[in-house]
């Protein structure tokens, strides 16, 4: 009987090492990205002090300007064409609009598909 649980004691034994083989390795790893991690860190840019942040210029804070432009003529051709060979790439035109007012609703409209108004009749 001695010789069958020193068997079955050195086979869990390898096994026991080997678990601690592979905690070494993976606490190895987690130390190693820690460093780089690290170093990487101490590369970057440090945060800009307050008088390096920007400034609201002379005139005060910049408003938002919003007006209707024209769009750009689709080009006529026989072959399909794909985004990038159209001018501006589905942007609106340089040219702004005669008419300014924005767009509205007809009156009775539902506003969208299947949002309960009795819709355009």
């Amino acid at each position: 009987m001695d010789s069958a649980w020193m068997e079955m004691a050195a086979g869990h034994g390898a096994l026991g090492i080997g678990l601690v083989v592979a905690g070494v390795v993976v606490v190895a790893l987690l130390l190693g990205a820690f460093v780089l991690g690290f170093r990487g860190k101490r590369r970057e840019l440090p945060t800009p002090r307050p008088e390096e942040q920007p400034r609201l210029p002379e005139g005060g804070p910049v408003r938002e300007t919003q007006e209707r432009r024209e769009p750009d003529e689709m080009p006529r051709s026989d072959e399909r064409l794909t985004p990038h060979e159209l001018k501006t790439n589905g942007r609106q035109s340089d040219r702004t609009s005669a008419a300014q007012e924005r767009p509205r609703w007809n009156e009775g409209g539902s506003g969208g598909f299947g949002s309960g108004g009795p819709g355009a009749r």
